[in-house]
């Protein structure tokens, strides 16, 4: 068995010709550019593309196909050049009878089937060209379709005040899943939670979790990502591994502190008020706003729906590492970063490989210090909320420059 690095949730911001594709996302975020920046920047094997059932997606899918750069894996997936493979997927905003509405994504082994579940989509979303469309089907219906064409489905950042299941559409996945809730075997944690979080809730006792960056950016791309022991990097071998089969499974989950997300805690909209008092609060303690104009926080959110006031990790749950990203470190802007990569061949390699004495010798102590402290989940941090990142505390406390030396 082999480890992989693996971020299956990652958008398109505009095609080869320049269309729209995911509107918040950036223009630089083309298929193309994304499989660039996992092979020569961030050290990335296995990605997904969550925009890869759009029109205009596809055909630049179908282009790099007949040029040789991707070629189809007899196990599913898109090989590009020995190095990184490509699933191909969608997220869809699906909408439940009781209003509440949720992000879900389909993963497919091969272009034919994704290309069959867009033809058929295109009945229920208005606009193919556009990522994270709503679809006139439930959960369910959605379930049914991907499971047809021989896709899975996942729910997406499923604790996010929006278009997270937990977050916005039901109190169980049961709810909205009924009997196909059987066949839902993983689901993506999402920015401001984490297994602590997530294994309060006790249906997803046997699920298990993906912690993915949800890029809109090139530079996004691997902010949260997972360890899968796989024997190769394929489809199949990814799908195995999402049920913990033949000895396929992810042994590592890395992320944000979930204080760092932008939606861990509630936030008024009326006056910025992120919360600090004990979960869960649902109105402002400020001013007394709520319903629309209060986002429930992720802390929050789960505390109002959980089953255990404290985590129940089943003993096949992974480790979820704290790591911030490198671009969240302070004092390592754009200059460090290539230089750190060209030193070390990847953001991956900075993060797991280098030692505290050879990034010492590439950046000086204090940022090698800030970069091992950030890796290992020790840096000081203040909450986020309504959309707003947390921060990192910049100044190396006496000890922390004591242990550094």
């Amino acid at each position: 068995m082999k480890s992989f690095f693996a971020d299956l949730h990652i958008h398109i911001g505009r095609t080869t010709a320049g269309n729209a594709v995911k509107i918040t996302a950036s223009r630089e975020l083309t298929f193309a550019n994304i499989i660039n920046e996992c092979l020569t920047r961030k050290g990335i094997d296995i990605i997904a593309v969550v925009d890869s059932a759009c029109y205009g997606v596809l055909k630049d899918i179908r282009s790099l196909m007949d040029k040789g750069e991707l070629m189809e894996l007899e196990e599913g997936g898109l090989l590009h050049r020995d190095k990184v493979t490509v699933i191909l997927a969608s997220e869809v905003e699906t909408c439940e009878p009781s209003g509440g509405s949720s992000h879900q994504i389909a993963f497919f082994p091969f272009l034919k089937q994704i290309s069959e579940f867009s033809r058929i989509m295109s009945r229920y979303i208005s606009n193919m060209e556009l990522s994270s469309q709503r679809a006139g089907l439930s959960c369910s219906q959605l379930f049914e379709v991907v499971k047809a064409t021989g896709g899975i489905l996942i729910p997406a950042h499923a604790f996010t005040p929006h278009k997270g299941l937990y977050g916005n559409a039901a109190r169980r996945m049961a709810d909205v899943f009924a009997e196909a809730g059987l066949d839902i075997t993983a689901v993506e944690l999402g920015l401001s939670a984490d297994t602590d979080i997530a294994d309060r809730i006790d249906e997803l006792n046997e699920s298990s979790f993906l912690s993915n960056s949800d890029a809109h950016s090139l530079g996004k791309i691997g902010r949260e990502y997972n360890i899968f022991e796989l024997e190769k990097p394929t489809f199949r071998e990814v799908v195995l591994a999402l049920h913990r089969r033949s000895n396929r499974r992810i042994i590592a989950n890395f992320g944000l502190d979930p204080r760092l997300g932008r939606y861990h805690r509630s936030f008024c909209t009326v006056c910025n008020f992120i919360t600090e008092s004990h979960p869960p609060v649902l109105a402002c303690e400020k001013c007394g706003s709520g319903g629309d104009k209060f986002v429930r926080g992720v802390l929050d959110r789960i505390v109002q729906i959980e089953d255990f006031p404290e985590p129940r990790h089943p003993p096949h749950r992974p480790p979820y590492n704290y790591q911030i990203p490198l671009e969240f470190v302070p004092g390592v802007n754009n200059s460090i970063l290539d230089r750190l990569i060209s030193a070390f061949g990847s953001e991956m390699a900075v993060l797991h490989s280098a030692s505290k004495d050879e990034l010492k010798k590439v950046v000086g102590w204090e940022i090698a210090g800030k970069i091992i402290l950030a890796r290992e989940g020790k840096l000081s941090l203040s909450a986020g909320g309504g959309g707003k990142y947390g921060s990192v505390v910049g100044a190396l406390k006496q000890d922390e420059q004591l242990s550094l030396l």
